[in-house]
């Protein structure tokens, strides 16, 4: 049993211009055409039940109508849909209220495509009130691909939030902090953070062959992953692919292929995220 917690779709009218945009700016290759359809069959040859679908703010008008699609689509074909906040969001006390009453069970922030620091007291009232309702938050943790060396979550500003609102259910995307992970390994094991798997073991797969030179292409090899997994705690880490970036089913058979303990890849690629998300094993 396979949970993926780390993936992303968009409406079909625009899910194909979206994805190209992003592939753009990225200079990566998508695996998928960003639809739930496409996610779904990619799931499916996958070997994965259900998959955590991870939507975006870009600005905070479309916060309310991004959720009451994520609401209407939640728990369809496998797709779990979270929420999404913005921290320039006029209303966003009434709104994370209203996310809960949906029934949506946590919320996505992107600190670097909403361009504000995550220990800003915009994102920390944020945190406090997702706490308080009980809402699981996912994070951008690192720098973004798609703006290199653009950091607005780095470990030393997670544990700078942590400090100032306690304890709340934050997961670190991207292995605690795309290519930050030394100091996130540093700083934050140990702590209440979880982290996922996504977008950061073996290679960058690039739309040209020219963009990216060697080093920049590669991400965490199997003894650096396995040895961050350790440090957080196989209990503290969650399975995530990030599609459509990286192809779930290829990510899958990394995952399985590393040198863990079944125990700790049963953990990771679902236990810990059945118990966060309250699911029962089916």
């Amino acid at each position: 049993m396979i949970i993926d917690f780390h993936t992303h779709t968009f409406p079909n009218k625009i899910a194909e211009k979206a994805v190209q945009k992003l592939s753009d700016a990225c200079h990566t290759v998508p695996f998928t055409n960003g639809t739930a359809a496409e996610l779904t069959a990619s799931m499916k040859d996958a070997g994965i039940a259900m998959s955590v679908v991870l939507p975006v703010a870009t600005n905070p008008e479309k916060v309310s109508a991004i959720n009451d699609v994520s609401a209407e689509l939640n728990g369809k074909d496998g797709l779990l849909h979270f929420g999404c906040m913005h921290p320039t969001c006029p209303d966003w006390h009434r709104e994370l209220g209203r996310i809960a009453a949906l029934g949506l069970k946590g919320i996505k922030l992107h600190p670097v495509y909403q361009d504000v620091d995550f220990d800003d007291i915009r994102y920390l009232r944020i945190l406090d009130r997702a706490a308080e309702l009980g809402l699981i938050v996912v994070t951008h943790s690192g720098e973004d691909i798609g703006f290199p060396g653009v950091v607005r979550c780095s470990p030393q500003m997670v544990a700078n939030a942590l400090k100032q609102v306690g304890d709340v259910t934050l997961v670190l995307a991207h292995m605690g902090g795309w290519r930050n992970w030394q100091e996130a390994e540093a700083l934050l094991s140990g702590s209440c953070v979880y982290i996922d798997t996504s977008f950061s073991l073996g290679t960058l797969t690039p739309t040209s062959p020219d963009y990216y030179t060697e080093r920049q292409l590669r991400l965490l090899d199997e003894s650096e992953f396995v040895r961050i997994v350790r440090s957080f705690g196989s209990e503290k880490v969650l399975f995530g692919t990030d599609s459509p970036w990286t192809m779930q089913k290829s990510s899958a058979e990394a995952f399985t292929a590393l040198p863990l303990t079944e125990k700790e890849k049963q953990e990771i690629l679902y236990g810990n995220a059945a118990r966060l998300l309250k699911l029962s094993r089916q």
